[in-house]
């Protein structure tokens, strides 16, 4: 039987009789932000929501949905899963598919640099969903502030397992982001041993791939890097983007509570 990465195992479908839209309330921005990128072939053979319920028992608080290459069925049966078990512990976020977002009642979706118009996204979603971006370089910051992203994710910060080789920013890239008024994301190459120094430029959170998914024991990874990451945040005073006026979604403390009912 083919397991590449189109496969989605049957223990992670659900039937489309159990997905359902309910008025969902504001999400809100955790602070600080750790976010999860799935990549379902680096958590194989173990099933993906098995993955990330561990990853969120060990303090990730959002998750971003990033499966590119998942027919959209199979891709709505995956996303109703991590919905499950994301369900008040956790944000979850669709990358790319406000179609998908919406019919699972995520919590909102993250563009791609190159996606629809943050304007877009929020007809679709409604006001009350978060759109996150992915940004690589500080005037697309700038942009993506003015077009109303709620929070971006800039990389890549450091060499990375998903981007080997590739062109890296620095904490340089972060410390000149926070001018914009949005909460920064750091990705790439994110440890427990650099957590400080990215935070200290004015990071909001980070976001993480292999770090977490690819560890043998996910919920002890994340722990390791949430726990470095309130470290360094007790270092530091609020970033400019934490404190600017963002209507409905501003970071609060702590990790998200009852994002749904």
């Amino acid at each position: 039987m083919n397991r590449g990465r189109g496969h989605v195992p049957e223990s992670a479908l659900l039937p489309s009789s159990q997905l359902s839209r309910v008025p969902s309330p504001s999400a809100v921005l955790p602070h600080p932000i750790f976010c999860l990128i799935t990549d379902r072939a680096l958590a194989a053979p173990r099933p993906l929501g098995e993955v990330v319920d561990a990853a969120v028992a060990g303090g990730v608080n959002m998750v971003q949905l990033r499966e590119k290459d998942v027919p959209t069925r199979l891709l709505v049966d995956l996303a109703a899963r991590l919905r499950d078990v994301t369900r008040g512990r956790a944000l979850l976020l669709v990358n790319g598919r406000a179609d998908v977002a919406f019919t699972v009642n995520a919590d909102g979706v993250h563009l791609p640099s190159d996606g629809m118009p943050a304007a877009g996204a929020r007809m679709c979603l409604g006001g009350a969903a978060l759109i996150g971006r992915s940004v690589h370089s500080v005037p697309e910051v700038a942009s993506s502030a003015r077009a109303g992203s709620d929070y971006v994710e800039l990389g890549t910060v450091f060499p990375s397992r998903s981007h080997p080789g590739g062109a890296t920013l620095g904490i340089a890239a972060i410390r000149a982001a926070t001018d914009f008024g949005v909460p920064i994301v750091a990705v790439g190459g994110i440890r427990a041993d650099n957590v400080g120094p990215v935070i200290e430029a004015g990071a909001t959170g980070i976001a993480v791939i292999s770090a977490v998914i690819a560890q043998a024991d996910p919920r002890k990874a994340a722990r390791t890097l949430w726990e470095a990451l309130l470290a360094a945040g007790d270092r530091q005073p609020p970033s400019r983007g934490e404190v600017a006026e963002r209507p409905m979604r501003r970071p609060s403390p702590g990790r998200p509570h009852a994002v749904h009912g």
